[in-house]
């Protein structure tokens, strides 16, 4: 079952275990009236806001065993994201992330339970990374291939419309 939607305004997520003092600007956030809220998955804080694609899959585990098995279920979702996407160049990175260009253009998490998995992401097309860096501090872990860039200089985005993102998913899930 997959699931397309995009925030209508700003607003920062935090990871399961995220802390907010750590990982975001909250007094940006404050003055801005950006809201600060928490997923059920874990991984950074991340900043919703037009031009940033959510997508939402359930994938129940009866379907295929092996998804029980982290790494397994997060290479088989992230390759098929590649697939669906259809961009040169386009790669699975660190454990969750889709990179173009060495750019993350998708961040992604799982949630778990007995049955199902939950796998969820965005997909960047028109995103303005320079306002992360107004709301969100630097990670405190940061994948290889980030490299000690800034927000604005680590994220990109995807050369589709949401359109074209929405049918190259719509036929690869559904």
């Amino acid at each position: 079952m997959l699931r397309l939607w995009e925030a209508a305004q700003e607003c920062v997520v935090l990871g399961y275990a995220g802390h907010a003092e750590r990982d975001v600007h909250m007094s940006a956030c404050d003055h801005a009236g950006v809201p600060i809220l928490r997923r059920c998955s874990g991984g950074s804080a991340v900043l919703l806001a037009p031009g940033c694609l959510n997508y939402s899959l359930v994938l129940p585990l009866e379907c295929e065993p092996k998804w029980r098995e982290v790494r397994y279920s997060l290479e088989w979702t992230m390759k098929r994201m590649c697939r669906a996407l259809g961009l040169a160049g386009l790669r699975h990175e660190a454990d969750s992330d889709l990179a173009l260009h060495k750019r993350k253009v998708s961040g992604n998490a799982q949630r778990r339970t007995q049955h199902a998995i939950l796998h969820h992401g965005t997909l960047l097309y028109d995103f303005d990374a320079a306002r992360t860096e107004h709301f969100l501090k630097p990670p405190a872990r940061e994948p290889r291939y980030r490299a000690g860039r800034s927000h604005a200089d680590f994220l990109g985005n995807l050369p589709l419309t949401p359109a074209q993102i929405r049918q190259r998913l719509m036929e690869a899930w559904c």
